[in-house]
C-alpha cells in the first residue's frame, strides 16, 4: 500500500487507541453517537479523504478512506459507520454537484464542520428503489416534497442529507426519480422514530420525514431523473466497500483479541496458543482477514483508478460482511465462558458484524449482482 496511505493508518490507529477504544463499550451500552468524536475526525483530515484540496479536502482518495473506516471500526464498527455514511453524503455532491453546491457543501463536509447522509431506504423496502412513494412536485418554482425515509443513518445528526424522490415517470411509464440536497432546519423536514438497533450501536438510526418541504431549483443534485443513477453509484460504489471496509475491521479486532487471549490465558500450565485447536481457530481468521482485505482494497484501489468497482465492491461486501460474523463467532467460541462476558468486546464484534450484513444491501442482493455480472461475462 501506498506510504501515504500507511502514514494516514498509522494516523488513524494512535487517534482510535486514544479516543475511540476506551469509550466504545460506553457509546455501544448507551446507544450513543458521539458527534464530537466526529468533529475531531474531520479536523485531522479523516473525513475529507475523497474530497479534492481546493474544496477543503486532503484529496488522498477511496483507499485512504477504507483504511480510516477499518481503523476505527477495530474498536468501534457504529462509529466507523456513522462516518462512512457521511461519506455517503459528500460522494453525490462531489461527483454532481454544481460548482456552487461543492462550494456551499464540500468544505464544511469535508472538515467535519457539517455532517451528511443519504436518504433513499423506504418502508416498502430499501433494495427497490423504483418503488419509491416520496414525492417532490416542482410547484411556482419550488419543489414541493412528502414522504417518509426509514432506517436512516445519521438521521438525527447530519446538517446536510441527500435524498431520492419521485418526480414523475418517463416517456416509457417508468418512475422517474430524482436527487436533493436538503439542510437540516428546512420547515417540513423532522426527524421521526429512533431505531434501537442489534449492532452498529454507536451510530443513529432512524425515520426522516418530510411534510410539504419546499426546496428552491437550485437544491436539485444533477439533472431531474438522474436519481437512479445517483443512488445505486454511491451504494454501489461508496456505500457498499466502505461497509466491507468496516467489517474488515471487525475482523482484525477479532483477530488481535483472539490471539491476546490465548496469550494470557493459561491453561494446563501453559497458554493457550499451545493447543493446536486454538492455532486453528486463529489461522481462519488470520485467512480471513486477509481475504477480506484484498477484496477490499482490490474495489477501492479500482475506484481511485477512476473504474468501475460495483461488482467487485459486492463481492468484498459479501465476503467481508458475513467473515466477520464467522470470525466474531469463532474468537468466542476459542475464549470459552470468557467469550460470552461483556468485559470482552467480542460480543460486541458479532453484533455489530451481524448489523453490517442488511446495511448496504443484504448478501442476497450482493450475490444478485455478482451472479448476474457472472453471468453477463461469461456466455
Amino acid at each position: 500500500m501506498a506510504g501515504e496511505q500507511e502514514l494516514v493508518r498509522k494516523a488513524v490507529i494512535e487517534f482510535a487507541e486514544r479516543e475511540v477504544a476506551p469509550h466504545a463499550a460506553e457509546w455501544d451500552e448507551e446507544d450513543l453517537c458521539p458527534v464530537d468524536v466526529l468533529k475531531q475526525m474531520g479536523q485531522l483530515g479523516f473525513l475529507g479523504t475523497i474530497v479534492p484540496p481546493e474544496y477543503g479536502g486532503t484529496g488522498l482518495g477511496y483507499t485512504a478512506r477504507a483504511v480510516v473506516l477499518e481503523e476505527i471500526a477495530r474498536h468501534s464498527a457504529g462509529l466507523a459507520m456513522a462516518a462512512m455514511t457521511h461519506y455517503l453524503g459528500i460522494e453525490p455532491i462531489l461527483r454532481y454537484g454544481s460548482e456552487e453546491q461543492k462550494r456551499r457543501y464540500l468544505p464544511k463536509l469535508a472538515t467535519g464542520e457539517w455532517m451528511s447522509g443519504l436518504a433513499t431506504t423506504e418502508p416498502s423496502g430499501g433494495s427497490d428503489l423504483s418503488g419509491q412513494q416520496t414525492s417532490a412536485e416542482l410547484k411556482d418554482g419550488k419543489w414541493v416534497i412528502n414522504g417518509r425515509k426509514c432506517f436512516i443513518t445519521n438521521f438525527d445528526i447530519a446538517d446536510v442529507c441527500v435524498m431520492v424522490a419521485r418526480t414523475g415517470t418517463d416517456d416509457k411509464g417508468r418512475p422517474e426519480l430524482s436527487a436533493f440536497i436538503i439542510e437540516k432546519g428546512t420547515p417540513g423536514f423532522e426527524q421521526g422514530h429512533r431505531e434501537d438497533k442489534l449492532g452498529l450501536r454507536s451510530s443513529s438510526t432512524g425515520d426522516l420525514v418530510l411534510k410539504d418541504v419546499r426546496l428552491d431549483e437550485s437544491a436539485l443534485l444533477g439533472k431531474r431523473g438522474d436519481g437512479i443513477k445517483i443512488a445505486l453509484g454511491t451504494i454501489g460504489e461508496v456505500g457498499r466497500p466502505g461497509m466491507a471496509a468496516i467489517a474488515l475491521g471487525i475482523i482484525k479486532g477479532c483477530l488481535e483479541e483472539g490471539v491476546k487471549f490465548a496469550r494470557e490465558r493459561i491453561i494446563y500450565g501453559k497458554p493457550l496458543t499451545n493447543v493446536q485447536a486454538i492455532q486453528f481457530m486463529i489461522a481462519e481468521n488470520r485467512t480471513d482477514y486477509d481475504a477480506a482485505r484484498l477484496l477490499v482494497y482490490n474495489a477501492t484501489s479500482l475506484k481511485d483508478a477512476g473504474n468501475r468497482c460495483d461488482v467487485e465492491s459486492s463481492v468484498a461486501k459479501l465476503y467481508s460482511t458475513e467473515a466477520a460474523v464467522r470470525c466474531a463467532e469463532r474468537t468466542i467460541e476459542l475464549m470459552g465462558g470468557y467469550g460470552v462476558m461483556n468485559q470482552y468486546p467480542v460480543g460486541r464484534y458479532l453484533r455489530d458484524a451481524m448489523t453490517t450484513i442488511s446495511a448496504g444491501g443484504t448478501s442476497q442482493i450482493m450475490k444478485v449482482v455478482i451472479g448476474s455480472d457472472s453471468i453477463r461475462k461469461m456466455q
